[in-house]
Formats: C-alpha cells, sequence, structure tokens
C-alpha cells in the first residue's frame, strides 16, 4: 500500500517517534510511506516526498517534527478540499496517517465520510491532553516534565525574594499540564479552565500561608482559565483557521490583580512555547512508538476512522468522531489537589 502521512496543528517534543514508528512498521509490512509536508497544507499543495530508513535515521530523540506542521483546514479554504483530493489521488495514495489534536484529527474524519472516502486514521498529539478517548496523548507528558521543573527552580527564587510566583502553563480548554505539573511541583494554587477561579479566594490561600510562616506562594493557571464573571484572556480577537483565538495573559492579569489588592510583591511568568521544544520524554517516546505501529496495523485491518488510543495501559483503538469533544481533567485528581494548597 501506499500510504501517505502528515503532521498538524501544534508541535511537541514527540512528533518525530511517532514518525519513525510509522515508517520502520510500514516499510517492515512491505508498504511504501509518503511524508506530506506541513500539516493540511501538504495534501493541498501536493508537498510531499518518499519516507526511507534514512528518513527517520537520528529523528528518535529529536523534538518538534520533520515534516514540518500548521495550522491549516481545507475545508475553509476555497477549493482547497477539491485540490487535497486530488492530489492524494494523483500520488497513489491508497489510506493517511494523520498525527496531531483535534483540529487535524477532526479532518482526517471528515475525509474518511468523503462521497468518495479518503481511508485514514489518527494518532493523538498535543502537550493540552484533552483528546477524549486515551489517557495520553503524544507530547503530554514531556510539556509536564518542562513545566515542573520550572516550577521547581521558581520555588528558589520565590522564596529567597518572598515573593508570588505566577506561572502560566499551556491548556485552552482542559487543564491537565497546569493540574499534573502544579501537583509534581508543589504549586500552592492551581487555576484550570474547567472551574472557573475568585481571586479573592487565591488571595485568601495567599494569605493564610503567610500565617503560617510561608512568605511566597507559587500560583500555576492554565491559559484558558476563567475568573468568576470574565470570559477567556485573549492576545486578540482573531482566529485561526479552525475558529481558534489566540489565548494569553492570564498569568500577568492575575499577577497584576494579587499585587494590587495585597501589595505583595507579584510576578508572573509565560512558558509558552517552551513546553513544546526539547527532547521528548523516554514515556512519550514510548507511547508514540506504540501509536505509530498500532496506526499501521489498523490500515492492515481495513479499520479506517479510528484513532490508537491507550487505556489502562492498554494500546486500542476508538472511533475518531469520539475523539473529537474535548477531555476534561479528573476532578477526583483536581479534588485531590486541594488538600496541597
Amino acid at each position: 500500500m501506499r500510504i501517505g502521512m502528515l503532521t498538524g496543528g501544534g508541535d511537541s517534543s514527540a512528533i518525530n517517534a511517532a514518525i519513525r514508528a510509522v515508517v520502520r512498521r510500514g516499510l517492515e509490512g512491505g508498504h511504501q510511506i509518503l511524508g506530506f509536508k506541513n500539516g493540511w497544507a501538504g495534501p493541498i499543495n501536493g508537498d510531499y516526498e518518499e519516507m526511507t530508513l534514512h528518513s527517520v535515521s537520528g529523528i528518535l530523540p529529536k523534538g518538534g517534527t520533520v515534516l514540518g506542521t500548521s495550522r491549516t483546514n481545507p475545508f475553509k479554504i476555497d477549493g482547497a478540499a477539491d485540490k487535497m483530493k486530488e492530489n492524494l489521488k494523483r500520488a497513489g495514495i491508497d489510506a493517511m496517517v494523520c498525527i496531531g489534536g483535534d483540529d487535524t484529527l477532526g479532518v482526517a474524519h471528515k475525509i474518511n465520510n468523503l462521497p468518495e472516502p479518503i481511508p485514514a486514521v489518527g494518532i493523538p498529539q498535543t502537550i493540552d491532553n484533552d483528546i477524549n478517548g486515551t489517557d495520553f496523548a503524544v507530547g503530554f507528558q514531556s510539556a509536564v516534565e518542562v513545566a515542573t521543573e520550572a516550577l521547581d527552580r521558581l520555588h528558589t527564587t520565590a522564596e529567597s525574594h518572598h515573593r508570588i510566583m505566577v506561572v502560566e502553563v499551556m491548556g485552552r480548554d482542559a487543564g491537565h499540564v497546569a493540574l499534573y505539573a502544579g501537583i509534581a511541583g508543589g504549586a500552592d494554587s492551581i487555576l484550570v479552565p474547567e472551574h472557573h477561579f475568585n481571586i479573592d479566594e487565591v488571595i485568601d490561600r495567599i494569605k493564610r500561608r503567610r500565617q503560617r510562616g510561608k512568605t511566597f506562594s507559587i500560583i500555576v493557571v492554565a491559559e484558558g482559565a476563567k475568573p468568576e464573571g470574565r470570559e477567556q484572556v485573549v492576545v486578540n480577537e482573531k482566529t485561526d483557521a479552525f475558529g481558534h483565538v489566540r489565548l494569553g495573559g492570564i498569568g500577568e492579569f492575575l499577577a497584576d490583580t494579587i499585587e494590587e489588592k495585597t501589595g505583595l510583591e507579584t510576578r508572573f511568568m509565560n512558558l509558552g512555547h517552551l513546553q513544546r521544544g526539547g527532547q521528548a520524554s523516554p514515556f512519550d517516546r514510548f507511547i508514540a512508538t506504540e501509536f505509530g505501529v498500532a496506526a499501521i496495523e489498523l490500515i492492515e485491518k481495513g479499520e479506517f476512522d479510528r484513532m490508537v488510543a491507550i487505556r489502562c495501559g492498554e494500546v486500542t483503538s476508538i472511533p475518531l468522531e469520539e475523539a473529537l469533544t474535548v477531555r476534561p481533567i479528573d476532578d477526583r485528581v483536581f479534588n485531590m489537589a486541594k488538600i496541597f494548597s
């Protein structure tokens, strides 16, 4: 078979491990693998290359994606969907492996259900870990490690200067990074999109710590977290190809508000794209490899419009449609975190 592959949406540090696994397992199965460049822009522009063992040699520990990525939606650009179909047909593609988050996988689901379907399977990849139906997505654990290390480092300077430190992490609609890193890094408050927060309650928590002799506090806030009575803080109102505004600024807003209301020196840090970069964790490399192998096996069995997933330690698959709703944090874990704040 001639199998196409692409990586779309925001990158993470373990995508190349998945690419490598798709290529190596695909070639071992006697298939030809074509890598499309820059997400869905690749099929639209007919931009691809044949992937060989040489193509994936040495990429396992390398962050980012050797195929490039973009936030391109072929169904939102005039004529793009037709160009995509024509180019995939011209390239002789029998099936696609699509690596990305809900936007990328949403397009994969659509092409599976066209009048003339383009068979495709998905691999979940997002540091937000908000894809439904899988315990973990590629890139999440590496992002948590970055955020946790930042919290460890900020503890020492916050304690030395008796400051309040606000750390903004990624998480548009779900607070998995904030929750995991906040617990692992000993944050005193964890603010997530799933639960609107009351700023006065955050300040009360800071005051209670000071009464116990703790003259510093660490607050972790997901970019999509909302104070009660307010909307998400955005950089601007422009939307991307999938209708998302660019979030950012909740950390600065929170730090300014705390300092204004308490008079305590407060600083903020937005970890931003640091969470996406660098070398992937061993765990991420492992599940990315498992997912890549499983994706080829789905294609060989003719099981399309599905996403590979990991549940309770077992690699399985689910219908792509089920994966396209946001997976929120576990409230049990969130309530557990309150014990330590």
